[in-house]
């Protein structure tokens, strides 16, 4: 081989490799950028997702989103373009909302957050859309729709989902009382039994572990379900097994309280029994999986080949 052709191979060789690395770096700078810009309020949420349980999953959801990418990198990187039209539709109203973010309008501070982290997230994926093109994300649509899931739940809508699950947590628990036998005067929420009086508080709603299990379903659907409606069947499946599940946990510490030791209300299976709880909510929601795929393997039509196809 000449040496022209040796150094144009050479010179091709770190085209391409200018072309691959070049997107990645802008997407990596844009994503950074609106971080770095309000560091104040990024310093902030990063506390708000250290010091309250309810947020604690937000630094996870990008890493999973990566690593969801990363799994079918061959599949959405395989036809590399710059997506103007759609990386310019998600990119323009994240600017607007990190604008709107900057200005703290009166927001209370963990609305303000959510507001911040929304016009996050859309200029992420705005620009994943603008570097890798518009295959790359319809093919990488589910990891960054997953991103939402990094956005605070703003007051308003929190506060409701909590009245919601410590309401009807207190119903499951109340139930649970009147299948098992035991004597209860229920007032609103507050159960009244021999020697103990007990209320279901707002830490009492599972909250956490609720988020938690809507993350984990999205997950186990996206990987072991194919149809849509298989998938929102699971996913609505989460806040009964979730009200279920902690009625339980309620009625059986507030059992143990009564017949075996008063301990039971603050000891460690109060503090930490959510974990087995936990797993039992994973249980069931495993065993309606498990239903949804065989009904869908029944639902595949007739097997394709040549005994299959009409007569002409």
């Amino acid at each position: 081989m000449h040496e022209s052709q040796i150094d144009e191979a050479v010179s091709n060789d770190d085209k391409r490799s200018r072309e691959t690395y070049l997107p990645l770096v802008g997407f990596a700078l844009v994503c950074a950028l609106p971080l770095l810009l309000d560091w104040n309020s990024t310093r902030a949420l990063g506390l708000l997702a250290l010091n309250n349980d309810t947020y604690s999953h937000i630094p996870l959801i990008p890493l999973v989103t990566l690593f969801l990418i990363y799994m079918d990198r061959r599949s959405i990187f395989a036809c590399p373009s710059y997506g103007w039209r759609t990386g310019t539709a998600f990119l323009f109203p994240g600017i607007a909302g990190l604008v709107v973010a900057r200005l703290n309008l009166g927001l209370a501070p963990a609305d303000h957050l959510s507001l911040l982290m929304f016009a996050v997230v859309l200029i992420w994926i705005g620009a994943f859309a603008l570097f890798f093109g518009t295959v790359a994300f319809r093919r990488a649509l589910f990891p960054l729709l997953f991103l939402f899931f990094a956005v605070p739940i703003p007051d308003m809508f929190l506060s409701q989902l909590i009245t919601v699950l410590q309401r009807r947590s207190a119903d499951a628990a109340a139930a649970m009382f009147n299948l098992t036998g035991v004597p209860v005067l229920r007032q609103d929420l507050v159960f009244v039994l021999p020697g103990i009086s007990i209320r279901v508080a707002e830490e009492c709603s599972g909250i956490r572990s609720t988020l938690a299990l809507m993350i984990t379903t999205v997950l186990a659907a996206h990987f072991f379900l194919r149809s849509r409606w298989s998938m929102l069947v699971l996913c609505a499946l989460v806040l009964p097994i979730a009200i279920l599940k902690n009625g339980m946990r309620i009625a059986t510490l507030t059992i143990l309280a009564v017949y075996v030791n008063p301990g039971f209300l603050y000891g460690n299976l109060h503090h930490y029994g959510g974990i087995p709880f936990f797993l039992l909510d994973l249980l069931m929601l495993g065993l309606f999986l498990v239903l949804l795929r065989r009904l869908e393997r029944g639902g595949v039509g007739h097997p394709s080949g040549p005994s299959a196809q009409p007569a002409r």
